[in-house]
């Protein structure tokens, strides 16, 4: 199977942007990253990277963050 192309700058951007909403989320929700990682069952640095635009999360980790926040799923993924 050949390696898949990289992501486009449309897809890049979008996925800046959901790691901003999760941010925002999580500010609003006064918790540090530590404590999403952990509500979430994930290692802080992964946490960080998504956060920060740089990785791809699969549905089940949004849905886990989403949960951790105390969001609907659909909060973090809106399109702004």
């Amino acid at each position: 199977m050949p390696p898949l192309p990289p992501p486009s700058d449309r897809v890049l951007a979008r996925r800046r942007a959901i790691g901003r909403q999760i941010r925002d989320a999580r500010l609003a929700a006064a918790r540090t990253q530590e404590d999403v990682a952990l509500r979430a069952e994930m290692d802080r640095a992964s946490y960080v990277r998504i956060e920060q635009g740089q990785a791809s999360p699969l549905l089940d980790t949004l849905i886990r963050i989403a949960d951790a926040l105390g969001v609907p799923l659909a909060h973090l993924v809106r399109d702004e």
